[in-house]
């Protein structure tokens, strides 16, 4: 009674991520921070252990066996600096950034086993597609920085290995000479970086950078206004109706002028299966959002948020995309008295036991 923790002979390990997230009120204090600090002071003089109160009973229990591990990142961006007095009662461990040599190593060894049945114009880019992907991922995070109407410009190493988990995605038949390999190098950079840009100025300032780099470690030099605007670079695996599997093809789309007539056949055959039938036009930027929703889904932990105003399309792409990929498609329906009971169980709907 009046104590808690770990079982006997055991230890509780209780991380926190992100411990500098709680916003600072008026005077500088952190409630969620004080409360932690509760759980570890010891006050040695008169208290052996740290605890919490029971404001209901006005009682205290003590927290044994219970080690306290948190992760912070530096001050800005929505984190804040975290008073000295919670601070104290840690050993600090400063993890740095990977160096460009480490990178650069990492992401070679990666590519150069995936690259090693293909052409030899294309094996020839390995190098400076990783010095490429790793200077414009350096670039971005140091030119575009978070701001109040810009705060999801935060770029870490998980978007630079997205790039490169999308060229793993094309298979050496799909991709057969340097310009393929160059546009699908292209493609992915904008995929990862340029699609969460939100407004025409920084995306023109990317594709600049992305022309910019072509020229000098590929050696391509590509018209601007044809290769990022006129004729678009799109990749995709669902040019072939019916396909499944490893019979999908992530592949270079030739020609986007020919899609309309495809993705309206898509549309039929999910109009036929579906009793909510839908009525869309493909022009050129519905196009260009089927593809990246299909290139997300597509992708292992592909998440997406679709941000615009109601009755843009994001539900009808969204719908459309799981059936070309043969996803079923789940959406919550929000009713009269709809609380957190009817909410877990959607959840047990869409997460289904699968130990029996």
């Amino acid at each position: 009674k009046g104590v808690l923790g770990a079982p006997i002979n055991r230890k509780l390990v209780c991380f926190v991520d992100d411990v500098n997230m709680p916003a600072r009120e008026e005077y500088g204090a952190q409630p969620p921070i004080e409360l932690l600090r509760l759980v570890i002071d010891t006050l040695e003089y008169y208290r052996p252990h740290g605890g919490v109160w029971d404001r209901k009973k006005l009682s205290w229990s003590d927290v044994v066996d219970t080690v306290l591990v948190s992760a912070c990142g530096p001050p800005g961006g929505g984190r804040n600096i975290v008073t000295a007095r919670f601070f104290r009662f840690f050993n600090m461990l400063n993890i740095s950034p990977p160096s460009q040599g480490v990178l650069k190593v990492i992401f070679s060894s990666i590519l150069e086993g995936h690259l090693g049945d293909f052409a030899n114009d294309v094996k020839l880019l390995c190098k400076s597609s990783v010095d490429a992907s790793i200077e414009i991922y350096e670039k971005i995070s140091a030119e575009m920085l978070p701001t109040p109407a810009k705060s999801h410009y935060t770029f870490n190493l998980r978007d630079l290995s997205k790039v490169f988990q999308g060229i793993l995605s094309c298979k050496v038949m799909n991709c057969p000479n340097a310009q393929v390999f160059a546009k699908l190098w292209t493609h992915e950079n904008q995929r990862v970086f340029q699609d969460r840009l939100i407004n025409t100025e920084d995306k023109d300032i990317f594709a600049r950078w992305l022309h910019e780099l072509l020229k000098r470690k590929f050696s391509m030099d590509w018209d601007f206004e044809e290769a990022f605007y006129k004729k678009p670079i799109v990749f995709g695996d669902y040019l072939k109706m019916g396909a499944t599997g490893d019979d999908r093809q992530y592949e270079l789309i030739p020609d986007i002028n020919k899609l309309p007539k495809l993705l309206d056949s898509y549309l039929d055959d999910y109009n036929s299966a579906s009793p909510k039938a839908m009525g869309l036009v493909f022009f050129k930027d519905a196009i260009e959002h089927v593809s990246r929703l299909a290139r997300i889904v597509r992708s292992p932990r592909g998440n997406a948020m679709l941000v615009g105003l109601g009755g843009s399309g994001k539900q009808s792409l969204t719908r459309l995309c799981a059936f070309m990929s043969e996803f079923k498609c789940f959406q919550i329906e929000l009713t009269k008295g709809y609380g957190n009971v009817e909410f877990r169980e959607d959840l047990k709907k869409t997460f289904p036991d699968r130990r029996s």
